[in-house]
């Protein structure tokens, strides 16, 4: 242990409770972030253990405290995240997460990013017009996309949000499902439905698609429209073909922004025909007002458990890649010979 004194940090009634949280267990979370020992006595924390984690412990607190001060309602979730970005990205303060990160709109739910990529995410959709987000499940693309959908349609920056999806059974398998048209595509376009119900609410979202504001429709029934002014999400793009690709990229009209989420590891295509999300990414590379952004199995912010799911998963393919190779004959080797044998 360093004999310099252990850094006090002093904050206000509000946020020195907050910070605490139920039962100790926010200062419970940041001891196993930085490995340090807190001390919470009259309005300050006394933070014990080596110079460098004790320092970066004691400007986390700052910063939460800060966040409080200037009215952000800090809850355990919210410690548990800073404790994650501080982790992933040190030097970024916390404002730009939970308050210049922040998706406004008429929504019910606070909507932050939750990880360095995740803030990345926001910052090249607000820049850009449309925006490639390609990654495995769990992270955040098509929930933030919507997000930021509403947050558009609420400052009045579009008229109204369309939401599509490759159906892939279209063709033989739809046919046998039970019901009508639209029951029929319903369970390809009921992810987009959640995200919405979660972030406006079921009975908004209800009223806005009865007034056309919010329309959620297949892939194919975007073929020949023009989309003006509008903010427009393709989810599951890797599922499209690149001629379903393209034609969807040139629907987008005057006034509008596009966001086209994906996630190559799960495509499910018939065999041998390519993707039109990896096709259009080697294409659009270097097209000014585009930008694409990638996620990894580090950004997944579902249950623990998928974090888990997802890196089991990846084991065992690279395990079973590593038993293909080494089953393969190596060509050097060559037939083999009877012993004592000319070459």
């Amino acid at each position: 242990m360093s004999g310099r004194p252990a850094p006090r940090v002093s904050v206000s009634e509000e946020a020195f409770r907050a910070i605490v949280g139920e039962r100790d267990a926010n200062l419970r979370q940041i001891e196993r972030t930085f490995g340090v020992r807190l001390a919470a006595r009259e309005g300050a924390f006394v933070v014990e253990g080596e110079p460098a984690p004790a320092a970066a412990a004691a400007t986390l607190l700052e910063q939460l405290a800060g966040l409080c001060d200037r009215g952000y309602r800090l809850r355990a979730r919210d410690v548990a995240l800073a404790c994650r970005l501080a982790r992933e990205a040190p030097g970024v303060p916390l404002d730009r997460h939970f308050v210049e990160g922040r998706i406004a709109g008429p929504g019910r739910r606070r909507v932050v990013p939750r990880t360095a990529h995740q803030r990345q995410y926001l910052e090249l959709a607000r820049r850009h017009d449309l925006v490639f987000a390609i990654g495995p499940a769990g992270t955040g693309k098509t929930y933030l996309a919507v997000a930021l959908a509403a947050e558009a349609l609420a400052e009045e920056r579009v008229r109204r949000i369309v939401l599509c999806r490759p159906a892939v059974e279209a063709g033989e398998r739809l046919g046998f499902l039970p019901g009508d048209l639209a029951q029929k595509i319903n369970p390809y376009l009921r992810p987009l439905y959640d995200a919405l119900y979660d972030i406006l609410g079921p009975e908004k979202v209800g009223r806005m698609i009865e007034q056309g504001i919010v329309e959620i429709a297949p892939l194919a029934f975007m073929r020949g429209r023009t989309l003006n002014e509008s903010f427009i999400i393709l989810d599951e793009a890797q599922n499209t073909t690149p001629e379903q690709m393209k034609m969807f990229l040139t629907r987008i009209g005057e006034g509008s922004k596009a966001i086209v989420t994906g996630d190559v590891t799960q495509i499910d295509l018939p065999p041998g025909r390519q993707s039109g999300v990896i096709h259009a990414r080697r294409i659009i590379a270097g097209v000014p007002g585009i930008a694409v952004i990638e996620f990894d199995k580090h950004d997944v912010v579902r249950h623990e458990l998928v974090q888990r799911i997802v890196r089991a998963y990846e084991t065992h393919e690279q395990a079973a890649a590593r038993e293909e190779a080494a089953r393969a004959p190596d060509p050097a080797d060559g037939p083999d010979r009877p012993e004592g044998a000319s070459p």
